[in-house]
């Protein structure tokens, strides 16, 4: 992503998100790539509605039960339902790890060669799996893939933050949202993620955890994310 050319373009074309460059620095979205990408799904799994302490501890406690600390499918196929719910999984959750690691090993549902497919492509695919829905996806696309043009219309930290930065009386309509997001293109993920940093106090470069924090933070958060069947 060229952030130098998204600077510039959202300097000049939005005075709102202007201050929020200036306020905030350096984009750091490219801090939260990571290359394995069934590692970050079930770590996206586990990180939903939770804070990011209890996420983490959780976290850290499944990779201490995997060979060599290592997040694979079939390492975490091998688990038994004991194994995740000792370590503080719910069973909601580990019904979500098991099927995706399952889609994985049996080869329904492949991950290699994903960042060749459109964003569009990319939700498809992975909302095959129980528990990711489109905001999981879509934090993919962003912090995993790096796609700079994603604009997560249902995320309750974003509709805060436009709220409060534009001084709006309420949160804005998804529709409203997608009107104001239209002025950011082709960099709307950039911009989204100087809102969530508008929202952070304690100065963390956020991530799909951080932003799920954040939708916590504001009012009341929305239900784990269910697949439409």
């Amino acid at each position: 992503m060229d952030y130098a050319r998204a600077r510039r373009l959202l300097l000049r074309k939005d005075p709102v998100i202007a201050g929020l460059i200036r306020a905030h620095g350096a984009c750091g979205l490219a801090d939260g790539i990571h290359v394995d990408y069934f590692a970050a799904l079930a770590r996206s799994i586990i990180f939903q509605q939770l804070s990011t302490k209890a996420a983490s501890t959780i976290h850290a406690r499944l990779v201490g039960l995997l060979p060599d600390g290592k997040v694979t499918a079939p390492a975490l196929a091998a688990l038994t339902e004991a194994q995740l719910r000792g370590v503080g999984i719910s069973r909601q959750k580990s019904v979500y790890l098991r099927d995706l690691s399952g889609k994985i090993v049996s080869g329904v549902l492949t991950l290699d060669g994903v960042e060749q497919l459109d964003d569009e492509g990319v939700i498809a695919a992975l909302t095959t799996v129980k528990g990711i829905g489109r905001w999981t996806a879509e934090m993919f696309l962003m912090f995993r893939l790096h796609r700079p043009d994603v604009l997560p219309l249902g995320d309750l930290g974003i509709l805060t933050a436009v709220q409060r930065a534009y001084g709006m009386r309420k949160r804005p309509s998804p529709q409203r949202l997608r009107k104001l997001g239209d002025t950011w293109k082709p960099y709307r993920s950039v911009a989204c993620w100087y809102l969530w940093r508008s929202l952070d106090n304690e100065g963390a470069a956020p991530s799909p955890s951080s932003a799920t924090s954040s939708r916590a933070k504001s009012s009341t958060a929305k239900k784990p994310e269910k697949r439409s069947q």
